[in-house]
């Protein structure tokens, strides 16, 4: 029996009857489904806890944050991740609204394709945690730009005085980096982007360096202040004066469910320019 874990944004727009609707056609498919135990009230007494339930798949309803929140756990299950656009932009996702019926029969069948995708691996302390967009230094609340010093595989790339840096995956190239001023770089290429955020010089520019490179941030020693780690948007903590934050390849990859072949730049012509007309 196929086992489907849900994973919702139950605050959104349309996101309970969408997962009333994939829970409907999964359990007509024969599938046992679990969810998170906020969605279960919006499902029946019959859903699984998923907290406790093995599953063979993940699907997330929601936006790109709820895809990036799906893929950590999706990546810890090693299971399939499909995602389900109810967001805005939804750039993660694979199917719209229109499609859930549909995709859900065939994810039943078996009907789908992967496609994996690189982490990274972001090191801070004793700390260690995978991103499949992005790690970003901040100022945080700080009123004034920072000293970050960047070193890939122990050499030192540059100093940077900026509001921060984002080093993403070609996965991230088209979030925070691509608004911070970087380029897109295509999922299959091999590398990882380092974007300085509103950097005060004429001369920085982000760098595009090789996907098993070593990359370290680290706030100068001269700045009085904490800076902020987020991973995939989630806060990971302070990182004070000194302290370095090491980010590299991770060992693990994120599997994609694709229902059809992936048109990567026709979804950056819809999602990244049309929808803002």
């Amino acid at each position: 029996m196929l086992r489907v874990g849900l994973m919702a944004a139950p605050e959104l727009e349309h996101a309970a009857e969408a997962v009333r609707v994939a829970a409907r056609e999964l359990s007509a498919g024969g599938a046992a489904v679990a969810c998170e135990e906020r969605l279960a009230q919006l499902i029946s007494d019959r859903a699984l806890p998923l907290t406790d339930t093995r599953v063979d798949v993940l699907v997330a309803l929601g936006g790109d944050g709820t895809v990036l929140r799906a893929a950590r756990a999706a990546v810890q299950r090693d299971v399939p991740l499909l995602g389900v656009n109810l967001g805005t932009v939804g750039f993660l996702a694979e199917v719209e609204p229109e499609g859930l019926e549909g995709a859900m029969r065939r994810l039943l069948r078996g009907n789908f394709t992967e496609e994996r995708r690189n982490l990274l691996e972001v090191r801070h302390g004793a700390q260690s945690v995978l991103a499949m967009n992005d790690a970003v230094i901040s100022r945080g609340g700080y009123p004034r730009m920072i000293r970050l010093q960047v070193l890939v595989d122990g050499q030192e790339a540059g100093g940077y005085r900026a509001d921060g840096l984002v080093v993403a995956t070609p996965t991230g190239s088209t979030g925070y980096s691509l608004s911070a001023g970087g380029p897109i770089v295509a999922p299959g290429v091999d590398a990882m982007l380092v974007t300085p955020i509103c950097a005060h010089s004429l001369q920085h520019r982000p760098l595009v360096l090789p996907g098993d490179a070593v990359i370290q941030l680290q706030v100068s020693a001269k700045e009085p202040i904490e800076a902020s780690l987020q991973v995939d948007g989630v806060d990971f903590g302070r990182v004070t004066a000194g302290d370095r934050v090491e980010i590299l390849r991770g060992a693990r990859h994120v599997r994609l469910i694709r229902m059809k072949p992936f048109d990567f730049f026709g979804v950056v012509r819809r999602k990244l320019t049309e929808w803002t007309r």
